[in-house]
């Protein structure tokens, strides 16, 4: 972090501390009638009170909240505000018992931390605007070399790093690709003129691209920065993935990207999604057990035979498993290699079968698979082994759905696409929503979905 960033960091922290405590002193005040600044035992125990609160916000900044939420008031803003309220009150009230604050009620130092929270919630994104609008010479002045940008592509590229807080002050390219100094930047020309630029103008950073130099003109700049007292950034070639969701690491002196990032592949986010999916399937089975006895009954007296059919399925990492179902049926294919579809008015659908079919209750044994953990509640769709084949040469990237554990009901279901798989508009469709899932999972993402297959109208394609 250079000098400047660390300026704006320091005053916005400092705005937040101011702010923390103004909203403790009002909210005391006039929530306590023996608030008085003559009262010296009640000024002392306020004076504690305070520090624990001083104390546990400076946690939160070094410990639980990330310094992007500071410099792009875009980047899991919610979630930010959402932990840090979470701690906050944890460690205060935690800390209220061991020094023995028992002079406040309880409500009195937990009600001004929501008011703070809320606050925050709602200044922070105007606050950084406004020092970027009315302060932008308080950001750092950034040169861009090599960026290999055009057009549009270059605009784009200067609003990405406003919104982390940098000046873009030009460009310097290899004469080879020079690129119109379109957007009437203050710097624009070739590498070689890189003393002269960092000489005549203010540069705290300079951002080089290692896919369009050579490494030889890369070591020139970094030495001709050094000699400038100006820090360097370089940027790898991007991995040839049409993906927001890739990750950068290192792996000894190796920069490695990790490609398909899902939120999920979050050992925490994993466990929360796990914890959730056996609790809900649990409540299931035993709130539904008189239905699931009633069904079965239904399924006997309709049509003699077994009360499950038990298709095979692929699921996570393309394993196999026993997908359990209320049969529908009156003449089930080859559990393992059937390869007929459901038709419009199939006669092999039984008159109780067309009722659960309708009603997608025909699914809800597949909550014992939940358990067994086959299966999550939401996820992609699990295919039959046939199906998957024929998915997999005509449809781009579909074996990514593998990454995780197929689900009961999924974001492409709810959002229509659901049913046959005839034309190439609803292969490519199901698996675009599929992956889109993967890669923007949240846990309420899932409560959403739960809610929209209940509620949702996509029970009318159901045959």
């Amino acid at each position: 972090m250079n000098s400047k960033n660390r300026f704006v960091l320091v005053n916005l922290l400092a705005i937040e501390f101011i702010l923390l405590n103004f909203v403790l002193v009002v909210f005391l005040y006039f929530k306590l009638p023996q608030f008085s600044f003559n009262d010296t035992g009640f000024l002392l125990n306020m004076v504690k009170l305070g520090t624990i609160y001083n104390l546990s916000w400076l946690f939160i900044i070094l410990y639980i909240r990330d310094n992007e939420f500071y410099f792009n008031a875009d980047y899991r803003y919610m979630k930010n505000v959402l932990t840090s309220l979470f701690f906050f009150i944890g460690i205060v009230t935690t800390l209220a018992l061991v020094f023995r604050i028992d002079y406040f009620v309880r409500s009195t130092f937990i009600i001004p931390i929501f008011i703070f929270s809320y606050l925050i919630l709602i200044s922070a994104k105007y606050l950084l605007r406004f020092l970027k609008d009315k302060g932008s010479h308080l950001f750092s002045n950034t040169l861009l070399i090599g960026s290999g940008y055009k057009g549009n592509n270059l605009t784009g590229f200067i609003n990405a790093m406003t919104q982390y807080g940098y000046n873009v002050m030009g460009y310097l390219e290899d004469r080879n690709v020079m690129t119109p100094n379109d957007l009437d930047l203050s710097v624009s020309g070739e590498i070689d003129d890189l003393p002269d630029v960092l000489r005549d103008y203010s540069i705290d950073e300079i951002f080089v691209s290692m896919s369009d130099v050579k490494h030889e003109k890369i070591a020139e700049v970094i030495k001709v920065a050094d000699d400038f007292g100006v820090r360097i950034k370089l940027i790898p070639e991007n991995p040839l993935l049409m993906s927001k969701n890739y990750k950068a690491f290192t792996m000894g002196e190796l920069a490695v990207f990790k490609l398909r990032q899902s939120p999920l592949d979050n050992f925490s986010l994993t466990i929360l999604k796990r914890l959730f999916d056996f609790l809900f399937a649990f409540f299931i089975l035993i709130a539904f057990a008189p239905i699931f006895l009633l069904i079965a009954i239904l399924i006997y007296l309709d049509n003699r035979g077994p009360i499950f059919y038990t298709p095979y399925r692929k699921g996570e990492a393309n394993r196999t498993f026993k997908c359990y179902k209320f049969r529908t049926m009156s003449v089930c294919e080859d559990p393992m290699n059937g390869t007929k579809s459901t038709e419009v008015n199939d006669p092999r659908i039984t008159r109780v079968g067309k009722f659960l079919r309708k009603l997608d209750l025909d699914e809800l044994p597949q909550f014992f698979n939940v358990l067994k953990g086959d299966m999550s509640v939401i996820g992609p769709r699990p295919h039959r082994i046939h199906l998957q084949n024929d998915f997999r040469s005509t449809v781009k990237n579909y074996m990514v759905r593998s990454y995780v554990k197929p689900g009961i009901t999924g974001w492409a279901q709810v959002n229509g696409w659901r049913g046959p798989t005839v034309t190439e508009e609803q292969k490519n469709e199901r698996v675009h929503h599929d992956l889109w899932y993967i890669e923007n999972w949240s846990f309420w993402l899932d409560v959403k979905i739960i809610f929209m297959t209940v509620f949702g109208g996509h029970h009318k394609k159901a045959f």
